[in-house]
């Protein structure tokens, strides 16, 4: 009776172990999901009071997040999703059942316009194509999916720059360190300023040959609700088919696609 009644307290306490583990797996899940739901960088504290979690607890589970890059700190200590976890999104996005959807829709945009065209979003300094669907022609300009661009140079990063508080864009563009990629690109922080207020008004941004010689591209963004958008509908052309001008003929397309683009990039958040 006596060896029954020790197995029995084994097994409790092996299932409260059980249980505890359990719950700090899910802790860490639900730390993630609020900082990827929130617009902003969140103190420790308020993170805390939001999972109603122990402050000396969260800041345990963030110091075994941090050097996983599943979380990060900015300058004023305030917690983000770390490199890791906007992996991670990027990599769910490129597998979703919905992708098939949206390749349908940029073949036909693709058709429409007779350029290669794709889906961009921002990754930290860089804009990257997370979706494409490549032109007929045999002449081709190679940017592959999963190709990684610096904000400054392209159509899509100038766009999606705009969708940030303006304070937040100065004090980025403030920060970087504009490198020339051909004769036409930004280097001067005040234009750069100007063209990206440009892009504000006009919810089109553009890219003059800033990222390689002899290619022209412009983008739309990808409606998001209420929220700021966070992903694009770009094209991109050789000038030896088509201008800038030309290009931007297709905005109107261009925007009919993003539009369908964003009921399913509801779908796919929603179910």
């Amino acid at each position: 009776m006596s060896d029954l009644l020790e197995r029995t307290v084994k097994d409790a306490n092996t299932m409260n172990n059980v249980k505890k583990k359990g719950s700090s797996v899910e802790r860490v899940l639900q730390i993630v999901e609020v900082l990827a739901k929130s617009a902003k960088p969140m103190g420790v504290i308020d993170l805390a009071e939001t999972l109603d979690i122990p402050v000396p607890s969260m800041y345990r589970l963030l110091n075994q997040l941090q050097p996983l890059q599943f979380v990060q700190l900015d300058l004023h200590g305030k917690v983000t999703c770390g490199k890791r976890t906007h992996d991670l999104a990027l990599d769910l996005w490129k597998n979703s059942p919905f992708k098939a959807e949206r390749l349908a829709i940029l073949q036909q945009l693709s058709a429409k316009i007779g350029e290669s065209v794709g889906i961009a979003v921002l990754q930290d300094l860089e804009v990257v194509y997370i979706d494409r669907v490549i032109s007929d022609w045999p002449v081709q300009i190679q940017l592959p999916t999963g190709t990684n661009i610096p904000i400054w140079a392209c159509a899509s990063g100038k766009l999606l720059l705009t969708q940030l508080a303006d304070n937040k864009c100065e004090r980025i563009v403030e920060k970087l360190s504009l490198q020339a990629l051909t004769t036409h690109t930004q280097t001067d922080k005040k234009q750069l300023m100007t063209s990206i207020a440009e892009v504000r008004k006009t919810q089109i941004g553009t890219d003059n040959e800033e990222f390689i010689p002899g290619m022209v591209a412009c983008a739309v963004p990808i409606p998001n609700g209420e929220q700021p958008a966070f992903a694009t509908v770009f094209t991109h052309s050789p000038t030896v088919r088509k201008s800038l001008d030309e290009l931007l003929s297709y905005v109107p397309v261009m925007q009919e696609a993003a539009n369908e683009l964003s009921v399913i990039l509801n779908q796919e958040y929603n179910e």
